[in-house]
C-alpha cells in the first residue's frame, strides 16, 4: 500500500481523489464474487412478514431451469404493491453466501415463459409417518461415496446428525449452507474432546439418479470432509423417497433441476430423534450445544 504524505492544502483535492479512487477499487474487489441475472416470474407466494417471495422463474441461462423458488428480498418497499399471481421483472444477485432479489417491476403475467412441471418421480408407496422428536428413526439401507452399504446400524452407540442435500444445487442459502455448516460441525467435533469420536454426520442426497458414490466423493473432498466423521450417501430412489417423507422434507424435481425443504436432525446413540431444525436458519451451536445436553 503507497503511503501518501500532505505537505500542503494545495495537495488536498488530489489525496481525497486518490482515496475515492482507491475505496472504489476494493468495493469492486468486495464483490467480485457477485453475479447478477436479469430474470421474470409470476409471484407464487410471500412469507409471513413478506421478507422472501415466492416465485415461479424463467430460465435462468448459466444458473437454473425454470422453478419456483423463495427469494429474499433487499428492500421489502419493492414488493409493497405486488400480489400473488402479478408478473414480475427483476434482478437476482447471487454471491457465494447469499441469494435476494432487487428492481422489482411488475409486468404483463402473458410476457412470463415458464416450464411446465416436471412430474414427481414415481417411487413404491410407503407408510412412514412423519417424524417428531423422541420417535425412533426407521431403518435404512444406503452406499456411502465409498461404495460401501451403509445402515442405520452403522451408527448405533454413536449420535450423529443427518440431513438432504444435492451436489448440484446452485442455491448459495440451501445446500450449500448446509454444507457450510457441515463443515463447522465437523471441525467443532473435532476440538471437543467429549464430541470427538462420539459424533458422526450424515448427507443423503435428494439427487440419487445423479449423485453417485463417484460425484459424492468428489464432493466430500471439496467440503474437506474426514470419512470418519463425515458421511455421504445415495441410495434407490424409494429408499430416499421413505427418509424425506419420514423428515417431512418437500422434494419436487422441476426442470432439470430439484425444488425441495430443508431438514436437518441430531440422532441419539440409540436411534431416537433427539432434535429436528426446519429451514436453513440453524447454527452449527445449536447443535453443539444440543450435543453437550445428552
Amino acid at each position: 500500500m503507497q503511503t501518501f504524505v500532505v505537505r500542503s492544502l494545495v495537495s488536498m483535492p488530489l489525496l481525497c481523489l486518490v482515496l475515492a479512487l482507491a475505496a472504489c477499487d476494493r468495493s469492486k474487489t468486495a464483490d467480485s464474487s457477485a453475479r447478477s441475472y436479469q430474470v421474470r416470474g409470476i409471484v407464487r407466494g410471500f412469507a409471513p412478514d413478506r421478507s422472501t417471495v415466492s416465485v415461479e422463474h424463467e430460465d435462468i441461462p448459466g444458473f437454473m431451469p425454470s422453478m419456483t423458488m423463495p427469494f429474499s428480498v433487499k428492500d421489502q418497499r419493492e414488493i409493497a404493491e405486488v400480489k400473488i399471481g402479478d408478473g414480475i421483472s427483476f434482478r437476482m444477485a447471487v454471491t457465494d453466501k447469499d441469494l435476494f432479489l432487487d428492481q422489482v417491476k411488475k409486468i404483463p403475467v402473458s410476457e412470463v415463459r415458464v416450464a411446465e412441471p416436471t412430474p414427481a418421480a414415481s417411487v413404491t408407496p410407503t407408510n412412514s409417518a412423519r417424524l417428531r422428536e423422541g420417535d425412533i428413526v426407521p431403518s435404512f439401507s444406503l452406499t456411502n461415496q465409498d461404495g460401501t452399504h451403509v445402515t442405520l446400524d452403522a451408527f448405533r452407540g454413536q449420535a450423529f446428525v443427518l440431513t438432504f442435500i444435492f451436489t448440484r444445487c446452485p442455491i448459495p442459502t440451501f445446500c450449500p449452507r448446509i454444507s457450510n455448516n457441515f463443515s463447522e460441525l465437523q471441525e467443532a467435533i473435532k476440538a471437543d474432546a467429549d464430541a470427538a469420536g462420539k459424533t458422526r454426520l450424515l448427507s443423503i442426497t435428494l439427487d440419487p439418479k445423479f449423485d453417485t458414490p463417484e460425484i459424492l466423493k468428489s464432493y466430500a473432498q471439496q467440503q474437506k470432509a474426514d470419512p470418519q466423521i463425515w458421511t455421504f450417501a445415495t441410495g434407490e430412489p424409494a429408499e430416499i423417497d421413505k427418509l424425506t417423507k419420514s423428515f417431512a422434507v418437500f422434494v419436487q424435481p422441476e426442470g432439470g433441476t430439484i425444488s425441495h425443504g430443508l431438514s436437518t436432525a441430531l440422532i441419539a446413540p440409540d436411534g431416537r430423534v433427539v432434535k429436528i431444525w426446519r429451514g436453513n436458519a440453524w447454527k452449527p451451536s445449536e447443535v453443539i450445544d444440543e450435543l453437550r445436553r445428552k
